[in-house]
């Protein structure tokens, strides 16, 4: 492995579903007894067991898991409530599907939880101890510590200008495609997208041809960590054609980071003169913890790589999510162009005019809600612990998905249709805040929130000027594919037109 020491690949449990459905989630049997916020703690003697979930099948729900996740824990939700245990193969799981069972667990109660938890195991064969997966929340306290001070929103406000820089360039190699009537793989452009805003905005680096190689390779890895995490056997630590072809994504991925670390750092040492403001990677490379230590080189390259995947992941399928169900909503999109051209007038977008842009980030955040890039987190109960008066073994490995808390009918009345008038301030303020959770919470919070925001709404401000993305004739609905991430099934293909 180039730039990074070879990690051992770890083989661990969980599930994730590829079917293409939607899952439609049902009234759950017993009408929520929550009020919103933390109730006072309970004791433990006098908690009670949690319902369980697919036991008929002898294997704790695992074949029902494997075959349908969103399907199967929808359904269990309908039956048991917003908090109930399953066990695939024997791994103890629980669903947490209550704004006050996430504030709890990664607000109020996180104390009492970690990352050591199953879905992060999947993964960490990629991410490594970046700041996404790593376990040990000391190590973790100090990365984050060198690294938060980087990505606040005045440091984000300096790299607007090459995120709709680079928005600006793509529509005009759209624009210079052939005239055939043609679609758009809106995904694999968005990707790319992407990736130049990453790697210009943040270390200095023009990835041009590279960034395909880059998603194809994440693309690998995610569909071969999404489907071990589906049905985790037989162990990646096995010498399987499937660990074969994880190593060689794994390998390029890390040969994409080593070779903008080695780019960046080769520059600094031909002297070649900086920008006024440092990149990323500079500041990351000059970043201290209190005691005067700084980031090895491996730790470097593992964080590096988390906020390229990070970022390419969030960018890409939340955009291309949107343009899709623009698409599908001319009424939204008629909106979202009166406000466009109203503050705009034509010119691109600046960081300063994110404040007006309200529309557009509604249209944003309401994607988000839909289909949520991170659709899914897991935290691993260090102790035991009661949650909405039930009792949580330690050990458990507790889940959060928020395909479906983003859908749960107490908060979201109408939850599969798009509108982002849920995103009014009004109706933001009627909800309890844990109803809503696309970056996660709490001191684990997404590093990377500001950015990806910022980035998101000033990127369709500037496709929104001029252009729209069409259906074409009979196209059939695009699905979602929960992998470790949530992707469009196939990806979103739309056909370019002039406003």
């Amino acid at each position: 492995m180039t730039g990074a020491r070879r990690m051992g690949f770890r083989w661990c449990f969980s599930t994730t579903h590829r079917s293409g459905l939607t899952a439609t989630i049902p009234t759950p049997r017993t009408p929520s007894a929550y009020t919103y916020g933390v109730a006072a703690p309970m004791p433990l003697t006098t908690a009670r067991e949690l319902p369980t979930a697919g036991s008929r099948d002898l294997l704790g729900g695992a074949l029902a898991f494997k075959r349908d996740q969103l399907g199967f824990l929808a359904h269990s939700i309908g039956r048991h409530g917003d908090l109930f245990r399953f066990r695939p193969l024997g791994i103890p799981m629980v669903l947490a599907n209550h704004p006050d069972h996430i504030q709890h667990i990664l607000v109020d109660g996180e104390h009492r939880y970690d990352k050591d938890a199953t879905i992060f195991k999947v993964v960490r064969p990629v991410l490594r101890d970046g700041l996404i997966a790593i376990a040990d929340k000391e190590r973790w306290g100090r990365q984050r510590r060198m690294m938060a001070p980087h990505f606040t929103p005045r440091t984000v406000a300096g790299f607007a200008d090459n995120m709709t820089h680079e928005t600006v360039s793509m529509l005009e190699r759209w624009e210079r495609r052939p005239s055939s009537g043609g679609l758009l793989d809106v995904t694999d452009e968005i990707g790319q997208l992407a990736l130049r805003i990453v790697n210009r905005s943040l270390f200095s680096a023009d990835v041009s041809g590279a960034a395909q190689a880059f998603e194809r390779a994440f693309g690998a890895a995610n569909d071969i960590l999404g489907s071990f995490f589906r049905f985790p056997f037989p162990p990646l630590s096995w010498p399987t054609p499937r660990r074969r072809r994880l190593r060689r994504a794994v390998d390029d991925m890390d040969r994409f980071v080593s070779g903008v670390i080695r780019e960046r750092t080769d520059a600094v040492g031909a002297g070649q003169s900086q920008a006024a403001t440092p990149d990323l990677l500079t500041l990351l490379m000059h970043s201290t913890d209190d005691d005067g230590s700084g980031m090895d080189p491996e730790q470097l390259h593992h964080e590096v790589l988390n906020l390229c995947i990070g970022a390419f992941e969030t960018t890409t399928n939340t955009l291309s999510w949107a343009f899709y169900l623009l698409a599908r909503h001319p009424q939204v999109e008629e909106r979202l162009h009166e406000e466009v051209d109203r503050v705009l007038a034509g010119r691109v977008p600046q960081f300063e005019d994110l404040s007006r842009l309200v529309y557009t980030r509604m249209v944003i955040d309401e994607t988000l809600r839909i289909y949520s890039p991170a659709y899914q987190t897991m935290r691993h109960a260090r102790e035991d612990d009661v949650i909405g008066g039930y009792r949580i073994p330690a050990g458990s490995n507790v889940l959060i998905n928020s395909y479906l808390l983003h859908r749960h009918r107490e908060f979201w009345p109408d939850p599969e249709t798009f509108a982002p008038e849920n995103f009014t301030p009004e109706r933001v303020a009627a909800r309890p805040k844990h109803a809503y959770v696309p970056f996660g919470s709490g001191r684990r919070v997404c590093i990377g929130k500001h950015f990806a925001l910022t980035e998101l709404t000033l990127a369709l401000a500037t496709v929104a000027r001029g252009h729209r993305l069409l259906l074409p004739e009979g196209a059939p609905a695009v699905a979602p594919q929960p992998l470790i991430t949530l992707h469009p099934r196939g990806g979103i293909h739309l056909r370019l037109a002039h406003r």
